[in-house]
């Protein structure tokens, strides 16, 4: 594995900003560089430049991932073993966490520990490299299957996090074995496949839960697409001041995620009185982690009205990292997001015509989109602030199944 660091002239971190055009100059002059937040511990900075300073208002619960507070709940999220002898204790071990958690960890999942191993090593090795071996897979362009770089919403957050991506679009259509990076091309495309043939299977317990046949949700689109998302949070020699992933929901219909053994993902979940607290996603060794994305939340609440269960959904819940507090060791993980094909899909996911209120039924909580349109809006809001499902909320005086 190659360390050597590039030299501290090759990344100098940019001035503090002071106002609006300063701060753009800022981002502008840090995307330049195209060694993203790696570049910035390679040149050896010990403060970290002003773009990554979260507000106060984000930062007022952060601590360590070990700590025990009244602000961050120390439990463990529910674990799933997928392997149990009896499929129905399965699925309504699904439906009840994906109703009432929308984390949980799943063990016996089918993906070989070896190739997990081989896929965080992988991203390990390609952030690792020197800056010029990495900066042409470097950009900002939707339209590339692979794209590596630091903070998708970089333009758009008001403060950016501490953390370098490689996205890869592997389904509907894989990229070319040369479009992906050398560290990659043999790891990606195994990994995909085991976490897709999981994905599907999830998809199929999720489906049951609610009462349907297995391939209800796979029928509707839910998993034509694929996109493994990897992250890596360098050291950060100032923690306290930012995050490693700004608080936010998942926009697609479900989200498999490998970490390593750093922690630092939180979730934010309701206390039991009145109340929401942080709670830890510990390292599990051979896990993945699972959670329900906005769009699956919205089309089960209307699945939810066709069966008259009103006080029943699947929750996408918000989560976050904390910024790395290791001095010399990276935080690594792989996100996988199943999604229908947004570059093809029209299809409008929403309310079945039936369950509308002028043909007797519910009122739909959400209005009908398409998910270029969904994804369109989280790519225009970045990762903080409402989240996006709020966006597409029907104005109405009451709903039977609400999001709060």
């Amino acid at each position: 594995m190659n360390k050597r660091k590039a030299p501290a002239a090759s990344c100098p971190p940019p001035k503090p900003a002071t106002n609006g055009d300063d701060r753009l100059r800022e981002l502008q002059a840090f995307d330049d560089t195209k060694a993203g937040v790696k570049g910035l511990v390679d040149a050896g900075i010990t403060v970290i430049p002003s773009i990554f300073h979260h507000p106060p208002d984000s930062l007022d619960v952060i601590s360590s991932p070990s700590s025990t507070t009244k602000d961050v709940v120390s439990v463990r999220i529910p674990v799933i073993d997928l392997s149990a002898a009896r499929r129905e204790e399965v699925v309504a071990r699904v439906k009840a966490v994906a109703e009432t958690v929308g984390f949980f960890q799943v063990v016996n999942h089918g993906v070989a520990g070896e190739v997990m191993a081989d896929m965080l090593a992988a991203v390990r090795l390609f952030n690792e490299e020197p800056a010029e071996a990495k900066r042409p897979y470097y950009t900002r362009d939707y339209a590339r299957k692979v794209r590596f770089n630091s903070n998708f919403d970089l333009f758009q957050s008001r403060a950016a996090n501490w953390r370098d991506t490689i996205f890869c679009e592997l389904a509907p259509e894989p990229p070319r074995p040369e479009e992906l990076p050398e560290a990659f091309r043999q790891v990606m495309v195994e990994y995909g496949s085991a976490v897709r043939k999981l994905g599907l299977g999830l998809f199929e317990l999720l489906s049951e839960s609610l009462g349907l046949t297995s391939d209800h949700l796979r029928q509707m689109g839910c998993a034509e697409s694929l996109s493994v998302v990897s992250h890596y949070y360098p050291p950060c020699p100032e923690p306290h001041l930012t995050l490693g992933t700004s608080r936010h929901t998942d926009p697609g219909f479900l989200t498999v995620l490998l970490q390593d053994t750093m922690g630092g993902l939180q979730v934010l979940l309701d206390r039991g009185s009145g109340g929401r607290a942080w709670v830890d996603v510990p390292p599990l060794p051979g896990a993945l982690i699972v959670n329900i994305g906005d769009l699956l939340q919205a089309s089960s609440c209307y699945l939810y009205y066709f069966r008259f269960w009103i006080n029943g959904r699947f929750k996408s819940v918000e989560h976050r990292v904390v910024a790395n507090r290791s001095r010399d060791t990276p935080r690594i993980s792989v996100a996988s997001f199943f999604n229908t094909d947004v570059k093809t899909s029209t299809r409008l996911y929403g309310p079945i015509e039936e369950l509308t209120s002028s043909n007797g039924g519910s009122a739909p909580l959400y209005k009908s989109v398409t998910v270029r349109e969904f994804i369109a809006q989280f790519h225009k809001k970045g990762l903080e602030g409402r989240p996006v499902l709020d966006y597409f909320k029907q104005e109405q005086d009451f709903v039977v199944c609400s999001a709060s």
